[in-house]
């Protein structure tokens, strides 16, 4: 009678899951760029409430928190590559569907994902940077453009940064469900490598301390950032 859990395997095919951390970590930072990128442009959209974009931005973050992301990546898989097929039918263009490999449908659906997310995060952050500061910087003859890249952006990232790693923690998270558009990350190779040995739960395990690890990581790493950024108390005067 074989073990009933196998302490052992799940050190040993830990090598075996890491040669596809590098996809995982792709697909997450892809993602999470693009969405943060998307996020800062519906988060100004909404403070400036500009006129029709904003109905438009209001209802897709409603629409993309408000469905699984799950459902969001099968639509993305799916859904493009009819698409598509109905633009070359109707226009007699010659799209490739099938040169468009999943890994791009992945990062597209799960981009969108994290942008509405990001949105109101960056919204939040924007907004709590002091009134007087921008009117100082607009006195002395900054344009907006100039204020929001030396005077909003820095002070907001620094507001922003722990909900900011909570969405990179989340995204690596949720590239285990990438597997939907065909692409072989560490939760796919996992599932491969337990249809072969037969060892779901020591597969799954490894795979928790390997997410595990990385969360880890990505805190210490926000950590870091929010010491180097925070500001200095001012000593008190007597």
């Amino acid at each position: 009678m074989g073990k009933i859990f196998d302490f052992k395997l799940v050190f040993t095919q830990i090598p075996d899951l890491l040669r596809f951390l590098p996809v995982t970590l792709e697909l997450a930072f892809l993602s999470v760029f693009i969405g943060l990128l998307l996020g800062l442009a519906i988060a100004l959209i909404k403070i400036k409430k500009v006129r029709i974009l904003y109905r438009i931005a209001t209802i897709y973050i409603s629409l993309l928190r408000g469905t699984p992301i799950l459902v969001q990546l099968y639509i993305a898989y799916f859904g493009f590559p009819m698409l598509f097929k109905y633009i070359n039918l109707r226009f007699g263009t010659d799209f490739h569907v099938a040169d468009i490999p999943g890994f791009v449908y992945a990062v597209f659906a799960m981009a969108l994902n994290h942008s509405a997310y990001n949105a109101e995060i960056i919204r939040s952050a924007l907004l709590s940077v002091d009134e007087g500061e921008i009117e100082a910087a607009s006195a002395l003859g900054m344009t907006y453009f100039q204020v929001l890249r030396r005077i909003i952006l820095p002070e907001a990232f620094t507001f922003a940064l722990p909900s900011l790693g909570n969405t990179m923690i989340s995204a690596i998270k949720n590239t285990s469900l990438a597997f939907t558009c065909a692409v072989v990350e560490i939760t796919a190779q996992g599932k491969i490598l337990g249809g072969i040995t037969y060892r779901y739960f020591e597969v799954y395990v490894s795979l928790a301390l390997i997410y595990w690890f990385i969360t880890l990581v990505i805190e210490q790493i926000v950590k870091w950032g929010e010491k180097k950024m925070a500001i200095p108390e001012q000593p008190e005067s007597l």
